[in-house]
């Protein structure tokens, strides 16, 4: 059996001092120094790390693989500045890419200058009768161009339609829809490809698909079950049920490792249609929409915890919360709170989150699988939250800290597209909350975003996400350049450990617009990338 001998500064709180790991079959199965190394494998196969250093490889807890990829190879509007911008971006794409879909992701007016989207009118003007998907930033709205409404059969009677605006609820599921049957086999596996790909190259060596019916479909989610490719897809299905026969029947049938993900029960912020208890500062006609109300939500929650099957819910306004608390609450009465917690619940974004809440969810064992980038694009008294919200609700929004000291379990990723994949900065976001007293250590981050994903996935070994004997050799392999820091009495190291004496490995300082490079990405002892 050939052994595997990494020299370099390896990243275990178990072993601080360790510069040296050796990995045999697919395990890491010592830790120590270079020189005790070198005594006890002396004929290992030795890879020189020159100043790198590893650490467990990240697990994203929340995306969508297809919608990635066509981000990834085809419109990105993340760069729009104004509704201008953005028409000319798609003009100049449709003039490049003459066939098929303009399939479009990522614009966001909250920062354009004017405020507002493009109509239809707009997009038709630049477009003609070519049919055109555009999502907003958060996905929970698009632009559609008449060439793709016109596809779609008594669209004016679905909720969300509007003639000219972007598309909401019902109305954008049914173009998005429409959208994706206008694509190729081979676009779909190219973005699929393309996205996971990409994950690899970022240390991601497994990812949480939250598939569905209103999403991907479910064409969409079998062919990314049968992909042949190194990362590891968690998948969870977001579709209600009201009875135990009904949620193992959907687990079977759709191979998914739960009933959970994006099964709304309302929308997004930026889209005005996350369910709140108090309408949107700047919009106060509307409290956002709602997808299940609590009869749904409590009967697929006692269906699942019966059948012992995960269950979940994308929620991020605050009725969306209560509800969803209040639901948990009467399952727990019913069954205990042991057997909730068994099942591994879990909540999607969880923005939206009051102090009992927190405290009733921890001690069910409900899982927190949330996105630190939101915060950080959106957070902030001048942000798109305290647009929507005001500035005090604003900041109440993604309290790690909070859910921490609940005992909340925290699963980080990053819901791309809607936020970038790389997981570094989803660990500095955590660490820097834009609300003072929100923040988690980046200890305590990086744990959120490696072994406490893995958790997420039904993963309690005790061992996976981290570097011990006996854990399996998924790890990447970094070059922090001048974001490296070795002197472990530094300030940037501190926010490492919620305690210096923890001695914990000093990790790369991480900025905004600065990671550390992948170098080599392995899972289970597999090379990925690099």
């Amino acid at each position: 059996m050939t052994t595997l001998l990494l020299n370099g500064r390896v990243y275990s709180p178990a072993a601080p001092d360790a510069t040296a790991m050796a990995v045999r079959d697919g395990l890491v199965v010592w830790l120590g120094s270079d020189d005790a190394a070198r005594s006890e494998f002396p004929h290992a196969d030795t890879v020189d790390l020159d100043g790198a250093f590893v650490a467990p490889a990240f697990v994203d807890s929340h995306v969508h693989v297809t919608a990635t990829g066509l981000a990834l190879t085809g419109l990105d509007l993340r760069a729009a500045r104004s509704r201008e911008h953005c028409l000319r971006l798609v003009a100049d794409h449709a003039a490049t890419h003459p066939d098929g879909i303009v399939w479009g992701h990522g614009w966001d007016e909250t920062g354009w200058p004017e405020s507002e989207p493009p109509t239809t009118a707009d997009l038709d003007a630049v477009l003609g009768r070519r049919p055109a998907y555009l999502s907003r930033v958060d996905v929970h709205s698009a632009i559609a161009s008449t060439g793709l409404r016109g596809t779609v059969g008594d669209l004016a009677a679905a909720a969300g339609f509007d003639p000219q605006r972007p598309l909401t609820a019902d109305a954008h599921h049914a173009v998005r829809a429409a959208a994706r049957d206008l694509l190729t086999t081979t676009q779909r596996r190219a973005a699929q490809h393309a996205a996971l790909d990409a994950a690899a190259a970022l240390g991601i060596v497994a990812v949480h698909e939250c598939a569905g019916p209103d999403i991907g479909g479910l064409d969409d989610w079998q062919a990314l079950r049968a992909l042949d490719h190194g990362v590891d897809i968690v998948g969870y299905w977001g579709q209600a049920v009201r009875s135990v026969e009904e949620a193992r029947d959907l687990v079977e049938r759709t191979g998914a490792s739960g009933l959970a993900g994006d099964l709304f029960v309302d929308g997004a912020l930026g889209s005005r249609t996350a369910w709140l208890h108090e309408p949107y500062a700047d919009a106060p006609h509307t409290c956002g929409n709602t997808y299940l109300d609590a009869e749904a939500v409590t009967a697929h929650l006692l269906a699942c915890t019966e059948a012992g099957i995960t269950a979940g819910f994308h929620v991020i306004g605050d009725a969306a919360v209560a509800t969803v608390t209040d639901a948990l609450q009467a399952v727990a009465e019913r069954f205990g709170g042991p057997a909730v917690a068994r099942c591994g619940h879990r909540l999607e974004h969880l923005e939206m989150v009051e102090p009992d809440q927190a405290e009733r969810l921890g001690g069910w064992g409900v899982i927190a699988s949330m996105q630190p980038n939101f915060d950080h694009l959106w957070g902030g008294t001048t942000g798109m939250y305290a647009q929507r919200l005001g500035v005090d609700r604003a900041g109440k929004l993604n309290p790690f800290a909070l859910l921490a000291s609940q005992g909340v379990p925290l699963a980080f990723g990053s819901d791309s597209p809607v936020t970038g994949l790389d997981p570094w900065q989803s660990v500095r976001a955590a660490s820097e909350h834009r609300t003072p007293g929100s923040a988690v250590s980046a200890r305590a981050a990086f744990a959120a975003a490696t072994r406490g994903a893995w958790r997420a996935a039904g993963v309690r070994d005790g061992v996976t996400g981290t570097l011990v004997p006996g854990a399996p050799a998924s790890y990447a392999i970094w070059d922090a350049g001048d974001l490296e820091v070795s002197a472990p009495a530094t300030e940037a190291v501190q926010r490492w450990s919620t305690d210096p004496r923890s001695r914990v490995p000093a990790l790369p300082r991480l900025t905004p617009d600065r990671s550390p490079r992948c170098l080599r990405t392995v899972h289970r002892g597999v090379v990925l990338y690099g």
